[in-house]
């Protein structure tokens, strides 16, 4: 059985995701699950929890937007999206630093990345560190919106999850940002109209 926790006990979380264990969390798009950056044994769980396959990288959340040239190659149009959105319901894929572990972004040359704007996962990320985290749902399986969604697809298969429900359904923006030429992957409440406004 997967522990319930509030949100008020952010210590039982910051255990289970140092101990190399996953765990699931409310944030402003949909449930996401998550385990500590730099654990292969962590991210192994988390695929296996997911049913996800190895060929699908898994999104890195940082809790400031000077990490992300820690991890990620940044043009100045990168920049810019960053300005303008992040924190925010956005993730942005740049080429990543040679420096990231191949196994942290399953085998490939690039790395997404995303600063929630959500108190409790920023406080999270500020306390564990930086977090590979997907959405808390079987693959394949519709995204979840609050505890009772999650645990109908993943009890027994994550240590723990917050209580809570999301402020929003609809995943994140996803925009591709490692070409001269930005491409949106996939249009969330951020439209690809906005973001070009910025790059003008």
């Amino acid at each position: 059985m997967t522990k319930v926790v509030t949100n008020k006990d952010i210590e039982s979380v910051y255990e289970v995701i140092k101990n190399h264990g996953v765990a699931a969390f409310p944030t402003e798009t949909v449930y996401g699950v998550g385990v500590k950056f730099g654990s292969r044994d962590a991210l192994d769980k988390l695929m296996e929890a997911k049913n996800r396959d190895y060929s699908k990288a898994i999104t890195l959340m940082v809790a400031d937007k000077k990490d992300i040239e820690k991890y990620a190659y940044v043009s100045e149009d990168a920049r810019k999206i960053i300005e303008a959105f992040m924190p925010g319901m956005i993730t942005l894929v740049f080429k990543k630093q040679e420096s990231v572990d191949p196994v942290m972004t399953n085998g490939k040359e690039t790395i997404g990345i995303r600063i929630p704007d959500h108190e409790y996962v920023l406080s999270l990320l500020k306390k564990v560190g930086p977090m590979l985290v997907t959405s808390a749902n079987l693959s394949n399986h519709p995204n979840t919106t609050c505890t009772s969604e999650v645990l109908e697809q993943l009890d027994g298969r994550i240590d723990i999850i917050v209580d809570g429900k999301t402020s929003d359904n609809v995943a994140s923006t996803v925009v591709d940002v490692t070409g001269s030429e930005i491409k949106i992957l996939r249009e969330g409440k951020i439209t690809r109209k906005e973001i070009e406004e910025v790059l003008k």
